[in-house]
Parts: structure tokens; sequence; C-alpha cells
């Protein structure tokens, strides 16, 4: 499993050596019945990153091999004394790049046991196993008493997830994979999953090429979507919002509101009416003709899913606009199977953090603020209730924000990258090498080079336990081959570090992933996202279970429809339309930084390209290549030598190689999320309502390079327009 699409794979290790020798689908998993990408074999078979094989400590400057001892010891003494301060000193960053086992666990420690307030999960990971995510979220919300801590989702998917709650009143999207052949318009907004997700878009791609089906691509440049597409609608960046109440106000217009669905299952539908712009004003607004968004409008009159990824929820406005979307579903009766609003998270394990970690609820979406969920977390836990925080905290951002001010002196990132995958990344590395940084990874990064203590983890084909793909189907994972005695796996890592500050917490410092497993269903049970029927048993002989599943027999399906009709876990009972409307741009463009960027994924690579740098996705030392329309090019000729020019933001710079390519508009610099040096360039303001930052948009501009600065992606752009100095 490499992604959220959950593949089911088949590993092989070797025989008389660590480490992987094959890796293919497998035909039994229900998720892709023997179908893998490339990537998911390769970057599990033979990632091209630089593997951490022993702990390591910092001594005068340079990180040195160590024992475990050694480094548990200081990392337990480091936060301890950070803890005997204040209840706010320490900060954890976890990922969703473990099982939701270890996960459910860090979680655990963090938000009762230390009493700090910074703990968040980077989204640049989302591969934890569901053990893992579960003991992170155990040990970080249990044992540390935090509010600074967060899943994977608040880089990746809070804004859909914010969205999910604010609508119906649960996390998850409604449909399932089950439910894509069935589709008759398929509506891609904001995702390429071509490159994202290729076996999903397998069936996506199947079920539009039938005569009668057609598939709809919202992105503002070309894609290998884009190329699959029957319309391409070309929105300007930052305003998806403006161009979803565009299609909407022409549904309205149109007749094409399912007045029936609206009547019986939804509230606040005239209050959405209302609030609706101009078809006009609001195409304007976006970038597009009136005729694109009649053509969008009329093609939701067919059975539609409407699929949306970072390119809405990593906005200042991407909780509304997700919230637009799900309204568009609303409106025309697209809540049902076969239809309906399916955000894809992208990240393998993404879903087993909001289930599992403590994030932004309690496990299985206990509400966070709620006295009475509290009260039953801790009293499962064995911590006094005012241990416990009172919110989820202000996600990564905000706990960069901290590091920088106090009170936090130590922080700990678990399977993550933040210094690549946060923006504004000169800043979070600034702020990480000011602390004492304790890194948990299997391979070297960006983050692992400032680190003070490291502590080397297994990956995928190394652990065991669970993780949960994006339709909430959980999967087994297994170690198909035995580590080095100096590589631990992430849950027994974050056991005895919480063993050692709180014995009643972890009584052990060793557990199996299955009674943690265990715990973490037993807790959800009743819950809306009930995993209390599934069992390691069950999964070993049905592959992957779906929740909710309050029974041994039980497996979901399509969510909040049923014999009865709809029903949703709303006070009224009913699905709640929004009202947000288009608020500009988080940065626009002026006379000094004039050209808009945007970022995208490049094909087989992922996170922040760690396990990928190899093909061609680039390391930190590699220039990251920008496309940018052959007539910008000329625009800025004087900018560009031999092919290469700076990319400027009021962050930061960044040497890049050139492509022109008309498939991104003019006045547009497109680069790859993947490279460790573009979220020099990125701004870190965030979603009010997610606290998800506008990774997508900000205003740059292009300057001449200095020939003998290869990459500089440290410190602002100096007056004269060169970029500014570095040590790099």
């Amino acid at each position: 499993m490499r992604c959220a699409v959950g593949c089911g794979h088949l590993q092989q290790g070797y025989t008389n050596n660590y480490g992987l020798d094959t890796v293919r689908g497998d035909a039994s998993h229900p998720v892709n019945r023997g179908l893998a990408c490339q990537r998911g074999v390769s970057e599990t078979a033979d990632p091209g990153g630089d593997w951490l094989t022993r702990p390591l400590v910092r001594e005068d400057g340079t990180l040195v091999p160590t024992s475990w001892e050694t480094a548990i010891g200081t990392v337990v003494s480091h936060v301890e004394d950070a803890l005997a301060r204040t209840a706010d000193g320490v900060a954890v960053l976890g990922s969703g790049q473990q099982t939701n086992e270890a996960a459910y666990a860090l979680g655990k420690l963090a938000r009762g046991g230390f009493g700090t307030r910074y703990y968040d999960a980077n989204t640049t990971s989302g591969q934890q196993t569901n053990e893992a995510a579960y003991a992170l979220g155990k040990l970080a919300r249990g044992g540390f008493g935090t509010r600074y801590y967060d899943a994977n989702t608040t880089l990746c998917m809070a804004s859909a997830v914010t969205a999910y709650y604010q609508a119906f009143g649960s996390d998850a999207p409604p449909p399932t994979y089950e439910d894509i052949p069935d589709a008759e318009t398929h509506v891609i907004w904001g995702a390429n999953p071509a490159v994202a997700h290729p076996v999903m878009y397998r069936w996506i791609a199947d079920s539009a090429g039938d005569d009668d089906s057609e598939l709809i691509v919202v992105d503002p440049v070309e894609s290998e979507t884009v190329d699959d597409a029957d319309l391409h609608a070309q929105v300007d960046p930052g305003t998806d919002l403006a161009f979803a109440r565009a299609v909407l106000a022409q549904v309205v217009a149109d007749g094409g509101v399912d007045r029936e669905f609206v009547a019986e299952a939804t509230t606040g539908f005239e209050a959405t009416v209302n609030s609706l712009p101009s078809v006009d004003e609001a195409a304007e607004t976006a970038g597009v003709s009136v005729d694109t968004v009649a053509r969008v409008a009329d093609a939701l009159t067919d059975p539609t899913l409407v699929y949306w990824g970072m390119g809405v929820n990593q906005s200042v406005q991407g909780t509304a606009t997700s919230r637009a979307l799900i309204d568009l579903c609303l409106a025309t009766g697209n809540l049902r199977p076969g239809s309906g609003p399916f955000s894809l998270t992208g990240q393998a394990n993404s879903m087993g953090t909001r289930v599992c970690s403590s994030k932004g609820t309690w496990p299985g979406q206990r509400a966070f603020t709620d006295p009475e969920e509290r009260r039953t977390i801790a009293d499962a836990w064995g911590v006094p209730r005012e241990r416990l925080p009172d919110d989820p905290g202000p996600g990564p951002v905000g706990i960069v924000d901290a590091v920088v001010d106090g009170p936090p002196e130590v922080c700990w990132t678990v399977a993550t990258n933040p210094v690549a995958g946060m923006p504004d990344g000169d800043r979070v590395r600034e702020a990480l090498d000011e602390t004492f940084l304790v890194a948990q990874d299997a391979f070297r990064t960006e983050t692992v080079e400032l680190a003070d203590v490291v502590l080397p983890a297994a990956t995928w084909g190394e652990s065991e336990g669970t993780v949960t793909n994006m339709e909430r189907r959980i999967s087994r994972v297994r170690a198909a081959t035995e580590t080095s005695p100096k590589i631990k796996q992430d849950l027994d890592i974050i056991v005895a570090i919480g063993a050692a500050i709180d014995d009643g917490l972890f009584p052990r410092a060793s557990v199996s992933p299955e009674s943690v497993f265990e715990e973490l269903r037993e807790l959800t049970a009743g819950t809306p996202a009930d995993l209390s029927g599934i069992s390691y048993d069950r999964l070993e002989a049905e592959r992957a279970v779906r929740w909710p599943a309050p029974s041994p027999e039980a497996e979901s399906g399509y969510r909040y429809v049923g014999d009865d009709g709809w029903s949703f876990p709303t006070p009224s009972g009913r699905a709640r339309f929004s009202t947000g409307a288009h608020d500009g741009l988080a940065e626009p463009t002026d006379d000094e930084f004039p050209l808009t960027l945007t970022t995208g994924r490049q094909a087989d690579a992922y996170n922040t390209g760690v396990r990928s740098r190899g093909d061609g996705s680039g390391g930190s030392d590699a220039t990251p290549m920008a496309r940018i329309h052959p007539e910008t090019t000329l625009e800025y000729i004087e900018a560009f030598d031999r092919g290469e020019t700076v990319v400027a933001s009021r962050r930061g710079s960044v040497t890049v190689a050139v492509n022109p390519d008309d498939g991104v508009p003019k006045g547009m610099v497109w680069l790859p999320i993947h490279h460790p040096a573009v979220n020099a360039l990125t701004l870190p303001v965030v979603d009010p309502e997610s606290d998800e930052p506008n990774l997508k948009q900000c205003a740059v501009d292009v300057r001449a390079p200095r020939p003998t600065n290869p990459l500089v992606h440290e410190g602002q752009p100096a007056a004269d327009g060169e970029p500014a100095s570095t040590d790099d």
C-alpha cells in the first residue's frame, strides 16, 4: 500500500538477506485485484532514498552512530526536562506514514501525559499503518496532553474533512470505489489522478470512456488527466470557489435542481441560492467562459461523481470550496450510489490517522470538545480528564509559529519531512534548527539532517499492522522481511519512549500491533467510525473491510442512504448546504511579483520525493523543472540564462530549469511539489476553518540566475533582483 488507493501488494523478501526481492499486485485483494502502479512497486522494492541504518546523535555539530539505549535515553531526558519547565515544552509532528496502531499510540502519549499543546502530523506523510497511527495519537494526546498535535491531514485533507463534517456531520466520502463504474459523469477538480492515483484512475477512465459518459477536468494547467478529458475547464489559480458557485447558479437557472431530494434530505438550500453570484460575474472571476459553466452544469444532470484533491484543499478557501462541491452534488441529487462527492486522499494512511490518532477527533470520530467524549477517552486511557486538551490545536503552521516563539523546546517528527513539505520552507528549517529536534524516519531527509537525535524506523514490507484507504477500507500489512536489530518499527519506538515517560500509559516497553488494534477497535464501538467488528482474524480471511463495521459480519457501503431514505449524523438529520463566496486571492500578483506560482505532482514521485529522487524528480542538489508558457518566457527572456532562471517569492528563491509549455497559461509558473526546494517559495497563510495552508497559489517573479549559484532556496531575494546569497 503506497498511496491512499489502498492496493494490496504481495511482497517477498530475500532468502538470505534483509530487504524485498519482489513486489506485485495481490490478485485476491478486494481493492485492486492484482493491479499495481509502477510507483507503488518501485518505491517499495527499490526506493531511491538514502536508508537510515542505525540510531544517530549529534555531537559537536555532527550526527554520529549510537546505541538505541542512548538514543531513547537522550530523547526521554530532553522531553522530561522540557516538560518540567512548562506543560507546553514538547511539539510533535506526526504523519500518515505509520500504521493505525502506531499513530494511535503516539496520539495517546502526546495528548495526555506530557501536557504539551504541540503535536501535528505533516501531510507530506500519510503512510503509517492503523496501529502506528493509533499508537502515535495515544502517545501524543494521552501522555503529553498536547493541543499541538495533528495527523497528516492538515497539510492535505483538512479542508475536505472539515467540509464533510459541516455538510454531513461525519468525515469520509459517501461513495466507494464500487460507485465509479456506475457514474456517467466524472468531474475531477484540482487533482491529477492519472499520476497520483493511477490504479483508481484506470477505473475512472474506463467508466468515462463509455459512449454515454464523459470526463470533465477542472485545473489551471494541462495535466496527464486532462489528456483524456472531454472538457478542460482551465480556471485561474485560487478561483475554484467562484467557478463552483457559477456552476451552481447555472444549475438553478436551468432548472437542474432535484427539488424532491433537496426537500427530503437537506437544509439551507434557499440561503445558498440567495447567496449565489451571477453566472457572468463568477465566470469572469474564475477566468472561464459562460459556455464552459453551462457545459459543466448540464453534465451534472446525469449521475455524477465529483472528485477533488490538493488543488481545492490547499487554499485559504479550501473548506468553502469543498463545501461548494458538496453543494453541487446535493442540489442535483447526486448523493446516491453511482454519484456523490469523493475527495481524493493522497497518502497511504491519511484516513487511518483521521480515525485513529486523536488529531481532529478522538478515536472513532468522537467529538474533540465534547466533555463526555473526553471523559470516555480519559477513562479508557487511565489518565486524568484535565490532562486531555479541549481543542485539537492549530495545525502544522501554527506549531512552527509556536516553535519559533516558544514555549516548545523539543520537537519530535515521526515519518515526516516538514523542512521540505511545509510552506515557507526556509522558515521551517530555521525553526527546527533552533529547537531540540528528534527525527524518526526510514530515510535520510532534509529534516533528519537537522536532527539532534535520529531514530531509524522500519518501512513498508518491514512493518506489521493495519492501514485505511480513502474509501474507508482497512487492510493488514505484514513484514515480508526482517530488519537489522538497529532498525525498529514505529510502534516499538513510540511505546519505548512512552513507557519511559509514563509507565501507566504503556506499562510495557513493547506491545504487539494486534493488542493495540484491539484497544483501538473497542474504543470506537458505537461511534460513527465503528471498527469494533474488524479483527485481525477477519482481515486475514477477507483481506480488507470497510468501516463502519459494528459487527463481525457488517461492512459499510454507500453512506447516509438506506432502505428508509437519507439520514445524516447532524442535529436535523439532514445534509447542510453552505453559503461560501469567493473572497480574492491569498497573495495577488503585483508589479514586484507579477507571475503566479502553482505546484503539482510528477509521475512516479510522491511525498517529498525522498523515495524517488533517482527517477528524475530531483534531490536537494538537482534543479527543479519549471513549466512556463512560451510567450511568458519570451516576455522575460532577459531573466533566462542557458535554460535556467530564478523563481523568487517574498519568502525565498530557487534556481529552476525551464520547460516552455503551452499547457500552462501565460503569466503562470508550475513547479513539482516533490522537490525539497520548491516550498521555500510557498505561502504559509491558512484556511481559517481547517488550518490547511495555501500551498497552491502565490505571487512570484523570474530573475536572472547567478552562474555560480546552482540552487538557492534560502533567504529573501536581494533588492537588485538577484537571489539572496546562500551557504548551500
